[in-house]
């Protein structure tokens, strides 16, 4: 019995009957068929595009969550808080949110699980009572040296699979991308 015999989730059952294997690639493809030939939706280099961009950052974060952070006891999140804390220095939770991508209710959470690990401090902010400041102790500076070097030999590893050429070619590209974000109505975190 073959891999997708065993696992039926991974056969189709296509319209004229014959039984199809499907990986992620082959799901795109059948993606793109269905929606353009039985639902009529024309965009589908676009579907293609943004399915596999959300893939590879899929792959991407979980490799990294798993082989560099988790091993420490900490969460993606978690890093991305410290990291931007690091390296732009004290910052009030909500810019220390806007600078991760995160909401502010995350970073307020995850700030709790830092000052609890004695990685990070808050402190009274300048301007009134109830506002933070968010800042790295001692610790979590040490900390996030050798956490960075195991994350920054993964980036490396990953890079690695294109050229230096190709590297900045797909930056200039993810750039535009984001930067045409103005061009409609888009909904993120700031």
């Amino acid at each position: 019995m073959n891999k997708a015999e065993a696992d039926p989730g991974t056969r189709l059952v296509t319209m004229d009957g014959e039984r199809e294997d499907l990986d992620f690639w082959s799901f795109v493809d059948l993606a793109g068929r269905r929606l353009a030939d039985e639902f009529g939706f024309p965009h589908r280099l676009a579907t293609r595009l943004l399915l596999t961009l959300n893939r590879a950052s899929a792959i991407v974060t979980y490799d990294l969550e798993s082989t560099v952070h988790r091993p420490r006891g900490h969460s993606w999140a978690g890093f991305r808080l410290l990291f931007v804390t690091w390296l732009a220095g004290p910052l009030e939770p909500g810019r220390a949110a806007t600078l991760a991508g995160m909401s502010r209710a995350a970073v307020s959470n995850l700030a709790k699980t830092l000052v609890a690990d004695g990685m990070m401090v808050r402190t009274p902010g300048e301007h009134d009572g109830r506002s933070v400041i968010l800042s790295l102790t001692d610790q979590g500076r040490q900390a996030m040296l050798e956490i960075f070097a195991g994350q920054n030999e993964r980036e490396r590893q990953w890079a690695s699979v294109l050229t230096e050429t190709e590297q900045h070619i797909l930056i200039m590209l993810l750039d535009k991308l984001i930067a045409g974000r103005g061009q409609f109505d888009v909904r993120e975190r700031s």
